[in-house]
């Protein structure tokens, strides 16, 4: 019998995931290795329907909604599950330590001169997609990281040994003062989507099997309260996951709305840390 969650493509999304992880868990793991295939004879076990985009019973739970109380709560002390590819159909929940990439809403807002085009503002379509736009057209990663960038392209999708294919929202090429050169994969979320620590593990990946020869800077934008969030990443010490390196907030305003006082105390000189990271 199927298990008393509810009704909805969500609950079968659940029901079916708890089942897989079911097979394999066992106390005391911190990696539970299972097939998508394996969602076939799950969905059949529990009388439910089949999905019909097995993919995106994953992509649900890596990037837009937390996993089944069922799974999170075996978890060891201190740790969260992540789900990570590990080859083609092939996945992994594992145990990563407990860093929520969650905006700090205490961080003071800088204003910025809102360049974005007006017709852009006007058609952009969806949340993800105009936040993209509102980082490039007011160069905020340059802001942000100290790197002179450009926008290499979007939506960038390609094939990483031991993942499978992955997608990176943006990967953005920069260049600092002393000549490095950089390679930046940027992660967009909004409305009530949330950066991952699976996704910057990938970019991680992407940037040093495609891009070797350049320095990785790793970028997350989240959309909240009006402003949108800019964060630097590093690979944790312990890998797995990932650690703040900086965050930013940004306000883009009419020129006009920005006061001489807030102006002379945007003056305080914050060092650089294009160069001094990683």
């Amino acid at each position: 019998m199927p298990r008393a969650e509810g009704k909805g493509r969500q609950s079968k999304y659940s029901q079916i995931l708890v089942h897989v992880f079911d097979q394999h868990y066992r106390p005391g793991t911190k990696v539970v290795a299972f097939a998508r295939t394996e969602f076939v004879a799950a969905a059949a076990a529990l009388g439910i329907d089949l999905p019909k985009n097995l993919g995106d019973v994953l992509y649900s739970f890596r990037y837009r909604r937390p996993l089944p109380a069922e799974i999170a709560s075996r978890a060891p002390e201190g740790m969260v599950w992540i789900i990570v590819g590990v080859g083609d159909a092939v996945y992994e929940f594992r145990a990563v330590a407990d860093q929520p990439l969650t905006p700090n809403r205490h961080l003071r807002a800088i204003k910025i001169p809102d360049s974005t085009p007006g017709i852009i503002a006007q058609h952009a379509l969806g949340s993800e997609q105009a936040l993209l736009a509102k980082v490039r057209y007011n160069r905020l990663i340059d802001l942000f990281t100290g790197i002179v960038c450009h926008s290499l392209q979007n939506h960038l999708r390609t094939k990483v040994p031991g993942l499978g294919q992955i997608e990176t929202d943006e990967v953005y090429l920069g260049v600092d003062k002393s000549g490095t050169q950089y390679v930046i994969p940027v992660e967009a979320k909004g409305g009530t989507d949330r950066l991952s620590v699976v996704q910057m593990n990938q970019d991680l990946a992407l940037a040093a099997h495609r891009f070797p020869a350049l320095e990785c800077r790793l970028v997350g934008a989240q959309f909240a309260d009006e402003d949108i969030y800019l964060f630097l990443f590093a690979e944790a010490a312990q890998g797995g996951s990932v650690e703040v390196l900086a965050e930013g907030r940004y306000r883009l305003v009419p020129p006009d709305s920005i006061s001489a006082l807030e102006l002379r105390s945007y003056r305080i000189p914050a060092p650089p840390f294009a160069a001094t990271h990683g």
